[in-house]
């Protein structure tokens, strides 16, 4: 799953652009200022960012400067200035690419998706640590150690769900929304049953967890780094 951190304080751009965003398969956190997006990139693992230079709390540049410094992840920045010193300070600054407000979302979404097959961040790639273990994106396919582990399809999304982003504690909820659909929404302790399934299959010790670990009080998440 492709995972896009959108930074804006225009709420209902924002709200847009996500929905066209998911409509694509994209999965995409929204922070509304500059201390929430740099919270959101420490803690989880982006494929892209999609920035506006206007930001409140913490200019744009800085945000971007500051990603730059940390990852060589595609950074797409919106702005309202349209003058080609801005733009070329943009891309100095380290961004890939640059769009003037306003602009059409289909376009930004098909930019979205031309600097990700540049960068070979495809969906028919695999999720991959090491020589242990190896993920599809697109079908559950899973090897561990050279060995395939059949999974059905409510456990692979579920693993691919929390293979996609490591350092993300996800709760019962969040996986329900993910993986399972509507129709369990009032029981979210389905998930522990599957996760249950799913360590039996994975997990040396399925009573000592280490790859889907549980984090008291708050989920789960993805034990490998």
């Amino acid at each position: 799953m492709i995972n896009i951190l959108l930074v804006d304080d225009e709420k209902k751009i924002c709200e847009f652009i996500k929905a066209c965003l998911d409509k694509e398969g994209y999965n995409s956190d929204v922070a509304y200022d500059g201390k929430s997006a740099i919270s959101y990139f420490e803690k989880n693992n982006y494929d892209i960012v999609i920035l506006d230079r206007m930001i409140p709390d913490i200019s744009g540049e800085k945000i971007c400067e500051y990603i730059r410094s940390k990852s060589n992840i595609p950074i797409i920045m919106l702005t309202s200035k349209v003058e080609d010193e801005d733009r070329i300070e943009g891309f100095k600054l380290g961004c890939d690419d640059y769009i003037c407000k306003p602009f059409n979302v289909i376009e930004l979404v098909l930019r979205v998706k031309s600097i990700l097959k540049r960068s070979n961040i495809k969906g028919e790639e695999v999720i991959k640590f090491g020589n242990f273990f190896e993920l599809s994106k697109i079908s559950p396919e899973l090897k561990l150690e050279g060995k395939n582990i059949y999974l059905t399809n409510t456990e692979y999304k579920i693993l691919l769900t929390l293979a996609s982003n490591p350092k993300k504690v996800y709760s019962r909820e969040e996986l329900l929304e993910n993986t399972v659909g509507d129709s369990y929404e009032k029981f979210d302790r389905v998930i522990d049953s599957h996760i249950k399934n799913l360590r039996q299959k994975i997990e040396i010790d399925s009573s000592n967890p280490k790859i889907i670990q549980t984090v008291y009080g708050m989920g789960y998440k993805f034990g490998i780094q």
